[in-house]
C-alpha cells in the first residue's frame, strides 16, 4: 500500500483513539482535517483501486463523524 493510504490509516486510527479518550473536539478536529486531505486525494485520483481505497475512507469518515456528533453528513453535504 503506498504511502498516502499508510498515513490516512494513522490519521483515522488518531481519531479512534480520540474518540475513546472522550476528546470529541479535537477528533472532531481531526476529522475535518482528514477530510481534507481525502478530497485533495480524491482530486488527484487516477487508478480505480485508489478511488475504491478513496471510498473506503469517506464511508469511515462520516461513521466516525456521525459517532462524534451524532449526526449524518460531513461539512454539510
Amino acid at each position: 500500500m503506498n504511502n498516502k493510504f499508510e498515513d490516512l490509516k494513522a490519521s483515522v486510527q488518531e481519531i479512534i483513539d480520540l474518540i475513546a479518550a472522550k476528546q470529541d473536539r479535537e477528533a472532531n478536529n481531526k476529522l475535518l482535517e482528514v477530510n481534507e486531505t481525502l478530497d485533495e486525494l480524491l482530486d488527484h485520483a487516477e487508478e480505480d483501486e485508489d478511488l475504491r481505497e478513496i471510498s473506503r475512507y469517506q464511508v469511515l469518515l462520516n461513521q466516525l463523524h456521525v459517532k462524534i456528533n451524532g449526526e449524518e453528513k460531513l461539512d454539510g453535504e
